[in-house]
């Protein structure tokens, strides 16, 4: 999208919508924020009206805001020779409850995210609305508007627990059946909760609390590669003999 489309589109909603969208623009993307209560009335006029044609619903997902911008490895000492890394403190899905992360930043913790084309204006929009309850969070279901939204809801629904009411059958799309909790937030275990095995003695598959204890995995950097050392002398070599 040109600066020019950017602007335009900004102004355009702007204009439209006044205080009802929070409009933002970084790095020629345009995002408006909406509330939930003025979602669908948003999203109508979005899709109708001749100066948006927002026809396409190319994705929805969740985003979980618990800990946002907040970080547990040490990037500073990057250097042209390696990266070095280290774990400051605990990571996500790796803390007690009680422990968890706090933002002070970010009061409300989840959000649905639409992303919308208008093939007709050849204009991108994203949309984000806010769950005003963090825990029960809750947005206007869009199918009634883009059909294609269906799946998707059911995905952030199922990795993030956002409701989104009015969804003609809101279940559970990539977990299993009976499993409990939410994978993508971030007060998930990274290791889960239960561990599945088959018990010859009962004959049958078990459930029982996870094993495996938590650890951090840091990739082992090799500085001098000694294939890559003994490549560059054979290239020497064979140079200054040809």
């Amino acid at each position: 999208m040109s600066d020019t489309q950017m602007n335009s589109l900004a102004e355009r909603l702007i204009a439209r919508f006044g205080d009802t969208l929070k409009i933002t623009t970084i790095r020629n993307e345009v995002t408006a924020e909406v509330a939930a209560t003025d979602l669908i009335a948003v999203a109508t006029a979005l899709r109708d009206e001749s100066a948006f044609r927002f026809g396409e619903l190319i994705d929805l997902c969740g985003i979980d805001y618990l800990g946002y911008g907040q970080t547990e490895w040490d990037t500073e000492t990057v250097s042209s020779t390696g990266f070095s890394r280290g774990v400051e403190g605990e990571a996500m899905g790796r803390f007690n409850w009680a422990d968890r992360p706090r933002n002070v930043h970010q009061p409300r913790r989840f959000a649905a995210v639409i992303h919308l084309l208008s093939i007709e204006n050849n204009h991108r929009l994203r949309l984000r609305i806010f769950c005003e309850d963090d825990s029960l969070p809750v947005v206007p279901s869009v199918t009634g508007i883009w059909a294609g939204s269906n799946w998707f809801e059911r995905e952030a629904f199922d990795l993030f627990g956002i409701l989104f009411e009015g969804h003609p059958d809101l279940r559970r799309i990539l977990t299993d059946y009976g499993f409990v909790g939410h994978p993508f937030r971030k007060d998930f275990p990274l290791i889960g909760n239960v561990e599945v095995r088959y018990d010859p003695e009962q004959k049958r598959v078990v459930y029982e609390p996870v094993s495996i204890e938590p650890r951090v995995l840091v990739p082992r950097v090799i500085r001098d590669d000694a294939d890559l050392v003994q490549a560059k002398a054979e290239a020497a070599d064979n140079w200054r003999e040809n």
